[in-house]
């Protein structure tokens, strides 16, 4: 069956065959958009699986460290128990009186001979015996002598007061003339070890020395002595113990039994426990052979660790007798407080580290993957652009030969089609090129009038189109930039307001602010709500879906926000749904008044530079900033030696046979030489020298290669103040 009537006219013919082939490509085009939805529920539904494996396979990773960490747990447990039998054999072996609490004031453990002497009133010896009933049963004891005056009650107190230091020793008195030494050392988690010696006989015979001391100098050393909150000891020229404070055997751990009047040097220094580390100063040899010289070597100082714990200062040094004094100061708290401080510094450190080595792997995995698909997105473009260009060419040819004004007309939306994808690809090609690592941005100064003004001739056509006021405000300012990029940035923000104002009027300005000009575009469009006022700044994103193609890509934002990141320009947005929306990109002010970033006419003379007579030599294979940067630093009263390239520079110093109190050394000297490496060459003939590398490469390899060596990186423009500071610190003397 014909679907055309011979019998009709043929306008009547052609009239149907057009309405039939509107019909059928709005039932294609109807289709097309079914399956694309069907396609992205497909890609979500993908998507979702494969996240739901990656959880999946971290779950069973989790269970396996969860499975390991158990079973070391048991082990540990058994370990820990053989310990703590090892342990309860090894003090039930022991001839003092031993006792462990817990760093909760809790009795771990303890042997038979543990308050032995106190078992009429310390009847439950028993782990889990809180420390101060301990205490409180010592003190209700018969056999406890109480000095004169002191209840059961003050000698609690006073005894708890002692147990608050670290390291605690003295004797208790007993009835029937007997003593007994009672040291506290803390452990390693806080816990306390009580141990009780039996000292009778050494107090007996230190009470039978001390009577012997009768003149009063002898009484007011001794009472001087003990009063110090150092351990003292003095020693004759002999090498004889003559005399010494209790605070030296506590600090020392030596028994009271060889702290007596005769007793050689050499003899308590054996009798210091093997767990006392002597620090690199001096070691046990160094002070023994200090003490036979009598101190005639001069003074000395050292510390001495105790295990794990305790830190000691000893300082010994010769009196005019020819004998020596020696004093111990317990300095544990200071040292453990400094250390505290640097393995907190260290632990940051390494945790910074290992999240920045993390960070780097997967941002050079990232970086990998994006330069593979900014290479294809570029090689691609490249190509597409010219069938296109081709194509456009052939319309155009086309167009005069056409003659009916429907044909015309279907012609113009072919070359309006193809101008959209050449748009399209151009912005594709423009994004992947601001993600490319190779680009480089020509930074200068740029009049900010020079670069709106062919804007506001170029914008006002569009805006006329569509009946807005366009107003573009003239503006004297200067901002430091590169001219390509931030006119394509401002270009961007206008014609996307331009495009999505319907009524209303565009206006665009620029604002002073901290050192910046804020260039700002209003418009009295449709806004953008909070919600979405971040995702407009991605790839095809467009909160317009009515929008035709002829309304824009959705690339303009992502353009702007890739190029203003890469130039450090910060991009703002204040908007208002049914007001409209202000885009504003912050650019640094070049010019005096603002922060300097290049060398311009005469910055402030740094003071002291004048009087300090600096050389400094200038490797610069520009010779037009190479002059500028040598009238800049002689005009502050120092002497420049330059060379255009590292063979001149090396060449120059040998003839000059000097070295130059500072260099100046440009990164890039041509030749494949570089400012670092002629660095390295100066310092292995001439030494170190205070050095800064001027560069335009803001890459991290040049910013770690001068990290390493030690060296300033002052990046161009030249901060003229940076320089001068520079220059002032290699004129400082050393300290």
């Amino acid at each position: 069956m014909s679907l055309i009537d011979p019998a009709d006219t043929l306008e009547r013919q052609n009239d149907k065959l057009v309405k039939i082939a509107e019909a059928l490509m709005r039932r294609v085009e109807h289709q097309i958009a079914e399956e694309g939805a069907a396609y992205a529920q497909f890609e979500r539904a993908a998507l979702l699986e494969q996240r739901v494996r990656e959880r999946t396979r971290e779950l069973e990773r989790t269970l396996d460290l969860l499975h390991q960490s158990n079973a070391q747990l048991a082990q540990a447990t058994n370990e820990a128990e053989a310990a703590r039998r090892n342990l309860a054999d090894a003090i039930g072996t022991l001839s003092e009186g031993f006792a462990l609490f817990d760093p909760d004031e809790r009795m771990v453990m303890c042997n038979a001979r543990f308050c032995r002497d106190f078992r009429d009133a310390a009847l439950d010896l028993s782990p889990g015996l809180a420390f101060t009933e301990y205490v409180r049963q010592i003190s209700r004891s018969r056999a406890l002598a109480l000095p004169p005056g002191t209840d059961p009650e003050t000698w609690a107190q006073e005894r708890l007061q002692r147990h608050r230091d670290r390291h605690v020793m003295f004797n208790v008195e007993l009835t029937g003339n007997r003593w007994l030494q009672v040291s506290e050392h803390r452990t390693a988690n806080g816990g306390t070890v009580v141990v009780q010696t039996d000292v009778t006989d050494i107090v007996q015979i230190e009470r039978q020395e001390r009577a012997r001391l009768k003149d009063s100098q002898a009484r007011m050393i001794r009472a001087t002595l003990d009063h110090l909150n150092q351990g003292v000891a003095i020693f004759d020229d002999g090498g004889r113990l003559v005399g010494w404070n209790r605070k030296v055997g506590a600090l020392l751990s030596v028994s009271a039994r060889y702290l007596r009047i005769g007793a050689g040097f050499d003899t308590l220094l054996g009798r210091l426990s093997t767990d006392f580390r002597f620090s690199s100063a001096a070691t046990r040899a160094d002070f023994a052979r200090w003490a036979a010289e009598r101190g005639r070597a001069g003074p000395i100082r050292f510390e001495v660790r105790r295990g794990s714990g305790q830190i000691l200062d000893v300082f010994g040094q010769g009196i005019p007798d020819g004998g020596f004094v020696v004093s111990v100061t317990d300095v544990t708290q200071e040292r453990e407080a400094a250390e505290r401080l640097a393995d907190l510094n260290e632990a940051l450190e390494s945790r910074v580290m290992e999240r920045t080595l993390d960070l780097e792997d997967a941002l050079a995995t990232a970086e990998r993957a994006n330069a593979s698909k900014n290479r294809f997105v570029a090689a691609a473009s490249h190509d597409l652009l010219q069938p296109l260009s081709a194509a456009k060419l052939f319309i155009s040819a086309l167009s005069d030969r056409l003659e009916t004004l429907r044909d015309r007309e279907t012609l113009a939306k072919a070359e309006s089609a193809l101008t959209s994808a050449e748009g399209l690809i151009e912005a594709l090609l423009d994004i992947s090129k601001l993600e490319s690592d190779r680009l480089s941005f020509d930074i200068r100064p740029i009049a900010l009038e020079e670069l709106l003004a062919p804007l506001r001739d170029e914008m006002e056509v569009l805006a006329d189109r569509k009946g807005l006021g366009l107003t573009i405000v003239p503006s004297s300012l200067w901002v430091e930039s590169d001219p390509t990029y931030l006119r394509r940035v401002v270009q961007n923000l206008i014609s996307n307001a331009v495009r999505y104002t319907q009524t209303g009027r565009v206006l665009v300005g620029a604002r002073r602010a901290a050192g910046c000009a804020r260039i700002e575009v209003w418009d009295t469009g449709p806004g953008i709500a909070e919600a979405d006022q971040s995702a407009i700044f991605e790839e095809f994103r467009r909160l317009d879906s009515r929008a035709s193609r002829n309304d824009g890509l959705g690339l303009g934002l992502a353009i702007v926000e890739r190029a203003c990141a890469r130039l450090g320009h910060p991009v703002g947005l204040h908007s208002e749904v049914g007001r409209g929306s202000c885009f504003m990109v912050s650019v640094p002010v070049a010019g005096a008044d603002a922060s300097p970033r290049v060398v311009r006419g005469r910055p402030v003379r740094p003071a002291g530079l004048s009087e300090s007579g600096l050389i400094v030599l200038l490797v610069e294979n520009d010779a037009e900033l190479r002059r500028a940067l040598t009238q800049l630093v002689e005009s502050w009263g120092v002497s420049v030696i330059e060379a255009a390239d590292a063979v001149g520079a090396i060449g120059l110093l040998e003839d000059l046979e000097l070295v130059p109190d500072a260099a100046l050394l440009d990164q890039q000297l041509g030749d494949g030489a570089s400012g670092t490496e002629l660095y390295r060459q100066i310092r292995n003939r001439w030494g170190v020298v205070p050095t800064a590398i001027i560069t335009a490469d803001r890459s991290e390899s040049v910013r770690r290669d001068c990290a390493n060596l030690g060296l300033l990186r002052l990046l161009k423009p030249i901060d003229g103040a940076a320089l001068g500071e520079f220059l002032k610190e290699a004129a400082a003397p050393p300290v």
